[in-house]
């Protein structure tokens, strides 16, 4: 299981690094293109910041689609969540205890 987990964050981490390196490359054009276009550096600041807020909302729909993604690739392998596997510790506990007063029972 810890193998599965370290494929998805390490996933995670190149497709986070790709997005990083998206958002740069975009700061650049945008400045070739305000360059370019003779715009006025209040001009740039305003298109600069619209442009930020929608790669920021489209930053959010890509993470949300990969958490969705991981989250269903994880469900296809039936990895327990951390809920279940406490659940799962608390029936072993009692189970042990169960176990355990039964041998001292027999030893004694």
């Amino acid at each position: 299981m810890t193998d599965i987990q370290q494929i998805f964050r390490e996933a995670w981490s190149n497709a986070l690094a790709g997005v990083n390196a998206a958002e740069q490359e975009a700061e650049k054009v945008l400045e070739r293109i305000a360059d370019a276009a003779g715009l006025s550096p209040e001009d740039v600041r305003r298109n600069a910041r619209e442009f930020g807020e929608r790669l920021a909302a489209q930053r959010r729909e890509l993470e949300r689609a990969i958490d969705d993604g991981v989250r269903r690739a994880a469900n296809r392998f039936r990895i327990p969540g951390q809920e279940e596997l406490d659940a799962l510790r608390k029936r072993l506990d009692a189970v042990a205890e169960k176990v355990e007063a039964l041998s001292k029972e027999k030893g004694a």
